[in-house]
């Protein structure tokens, strides 16, 4: 992954940006925030719709966190209105995330980012077919194979490091723990990632916001459209439960797979002979 390096003056600020690419990524990130209120994967709608509206790659990284983080909020609070997530309760592991995504991204100069991007499709189909094939997956809680606090400690921050470091995907490993390891119901479990995902953006986004790498206007734009589009998308969550967030999350990240296997960039098109 290429380092860090702060913003360049040529980086495009609303003026720059043509009347109907604005609109795009207003669009871009409504979408986003309905399908990651559920599911996750909001990044595969916004990152490339602000790359092709000609935003810089490091611009991009940064100001995704700046509208993300108002579509994780929404998604919260949404839940959390509900009694599907304690906010006072869970506020030690948020901050656990927050510190996890601050890491990531300060970090993110040397860790291996072609390895990762690498290994990404494979894992996500692998969360794919574990969710499209296991069977009673539904919104009632099941056995918990580890403490809170030990959950709290270890795959927290983890997960919220591999955010600020490389991104795609969270939302599913975090699902994926509260599934397996925090025995959560699917309803549940999506309440609390977007808790945790708010706070790994968090994290992210002050070491992005240090280096310079946000276009604030632009995010925060695109935040309002993310914030009403999760609301859309977790009131439609708790009214249908696992059987709209099991299958959303299936097609999620197998189209997350394939857009990381699509890059040219990708090494594992190298090592498949692709």
């Amino acid at each position: 992954m290429a380092p860090l390096s702060p913003a360049c003056p040529q980086s495009p600020a609303v003026s720059d940006i043509a009347p109907h690419l604005l609109a795009l990524l207003c669009l871009a990130a409504f979408c986003a925030g309905f399908v990651d209120s559920i599911a996750g994967g909001g990044g595969l709608i916004t990152v490339p719709a602000m790359l092709i509206s000609g935003i810089p790659p490091l611009q991009t990284l940064g100001t995704n966190k700046v509208q993300s983080m108002f579509g994780a909020a929404s998604a919260t609070l949404a839940y959390s209105r509900k009694g599907h997530v304690n906010l006072r309760e869970q506020l030690p592991m948020a901050m656990m995330a927050v510190m996890g995504g601050a890491l990531g991204a300060a970090l993110a100069t040397i860790v291996p980012g072609d390895v990762l991007r690498a290994l990404m499709p494979v894992l996500l189909v692998a969360i794919a077919l574990y969710f499209a094939f296991k069977p009673n997956l539904n919104d009632l809680d099941t056995h918990r194979r580890i403490t809170p606090f030990a959950f709290g400690m270890t795959f927290v921050p983890l997960i919220g490091f591999y955010d600020g470091v490389f991104g795609p995907g969270t939302g599913s490993f975090f699902m994926l723990s509260f599934v397996t390891l925090a025995g959560f119901g699917m309803l549940k479990a999506t309440a609390h990632t977007k808790l945790l995902n708010l706070g790994s953006n968090i994290g992210a986004l002050i070491v992005f916001a240090s280096f310079g790498a946000t276009l604030w206007t632009i995010g925060l734009m695109m935040g309002v459209c993310q914030f009403l589009g999760a609301q859309v998308g977790s009131r439609l969550a708790m009214r249908t439960g696992a059987k709209l967030i099991k299958p959303l999350l299936v097609v999620v990240c197998i189209a997350f797979a394939i857009k990381l296997i699509a890059d040219p960039a990708n090494p594992l098109r190298v090592w498949l002979g692709v």
